[in-house]
């Protein structure tokens, strides 16, 4: 395309982008650029889970903006001490290390269960993940999430990772005859369909793993920070993994990942082996700090699951109404609908009728409002998307 042309622009095509521009936004609202406007059940895909600009966490970010941006994780930085410590205070993990995304906490796991086997005479890790997994864009993601759409073009595949069918019994002999060096799952697969782990499985899948010495590794990437009405997911499964990994919800916003450890296995990385220019500093720390301050609140997370409740139930009667919803699954806010026909062409009618909602593959929508979202907000919800199915009825099942 050239510069001359009309329609050039110089961000690269990596994108298939809605017609749409969003100026500002506050809580469960957005603006676009001609002032239009949008309810919001994105939060820019699991990330503003506090809704759009919190206030807790822009007054925080404005004093830290006149103290200090940046500096290198050569030097302490108190803030970085402090959210990890609220981290490990509020999980089952005792070590902490920062980046600036999901991708890069998962490659961190990846490349902590590696120095893992190395350090305890394995030579060769292999780690297990499972089809119809998200994991992350960078190589070493790419190759450890369970979808061929996602590989395309990147081959040849980074070794070591076998993909195995999610939440069936035959994995979990597969896993004890494999003996790999970990497993790596969602508990809830976001990207994949929003399908959540059965609790039988996942409980019989950490027993094969602690008798078989495989580490645990759950990417909460999409699940964490109070998105499902826990802080962290697994907190519903009764398990303890050896290895987590956060993003999206962690900073509202503002770039942070994290990659969670067990002390004995956050032993295996040594000053130099791993690291990140940004992650960590003190602006990311900050918007972690005060994101999860809010969060822990006392009955915030009791508030978010009766929202989740209130608008699971609304979806329900929809669903009798509209027959073409043939699923209706998740957990807390983060609820996909499955339905006969596709996906995007509901999320574009939704568009026009000044909602934002998401799909998860070919024929589910996926919705992520924020935690903070009110009860009248969901019910606005409840009337725009009633019209939309309508006019997807009329459409396609006429």
């Amino acid at each position: 395309m050239s510069k001359s042309t009309s329609n050039y622009s110089p961000i690269m095509n990596t994108y298939s982008r809605f017609p749409l521009s969003i100026q500002k936004g506050k809580g469960t609202l957005v603006w676009s650029d001609n002032n239009e406007e949008y309810l919001d059940f994105t939060s820019g895909i699991a990330t503003c889970n506090l809704g759009h600009c919190p206030p807790e966490v822009e007054k925080a970010l404005s004093e830290q903006l006149s103290q200090l941006w940046h500096t290198s994780n050569l030097y302490h930085i108190p803030k970085q001490e402090e959210l990890a410590c609220l981290l490990v205070e509020k999980s089952c993990f005792h070590q902490v290390f920062f980046c600036n995304s999901g991708a890069e906490a998962n490659e961190a796991a990846i490349k902590l269960v590696r120095a893992f086997a190395n350090k305890n005479g394995k030579k060769k890790a292999s780690i297990v993940t499972f089809q119809q997994s998200f994991h992350g864009r960078t190589l070493a993601t790419v190759a450890a999430t369970g979808q061929d759409k996602i590989k395309s073009g990147f081959e040849p595949m980074l070794e070591g990772f076998t993909h195995l069918p999610y939440n069936e019994l035959q994995s979990i002999q597969t896993i004890r005859d494999m003996a790999p060096t970990a497993v790596m799952l969602e508990l809830l697969q976001g990207e994949g369909g929003v399908v959540p782990a059965d609790p039988d499985w996942v409980r019989e899948l950490s027993s094969i793993c602690k008798e078989n010495g495989i580490l645990l590794v759950v990417d909460e990437v999409q699940t964490g920070m109070g998105r499902t009405g826990s802080l962290f997911l697994y907190e519903q499964y009764d398990v303890q993994p050896d290895i987590m990994t956060l993003a999206k919800g962690l900073g509202s916003g503002f770039p942070i990942g994290a990659m969670l450890a067990k002390e004995e296995i956050a032993a295996a990385f040594l000053p130099g082996m791993h690291g990140s220019t940004f992650g960590g500093n003190p602006l990311a720390s900050t918007a972690g700090i005060a994101t999860l301050n809010v969060i822990c609140q006392a009955d915030f997370l009791n508030k978010t699951v009766e929202l989740s409740q209130i608008l699971r139930s609304e979806l329900e009667g929809l669903q009798e109404e509209f027959p073409f919803i043939k699923q209706i699954r998740g957990k807390g806010l983060l609820l996909g609908l499955e339905i006969s026909g596709n996906a995007l062409d509901l999320v574009k009618l939704a568009l026009n009728e000044k909602l934002l909602i998401l799909t998860a593959g070919p024929d589910v929508v996926r919705l992520l409002p924020p935690l903070t979202v009110s009860k009248e907000e969901l019910y606005s919800f409840i009337q725009k998307f009633t019209k939309v199915l309508q006019q997807f009825r009329e459409v396609h099942h006429g």
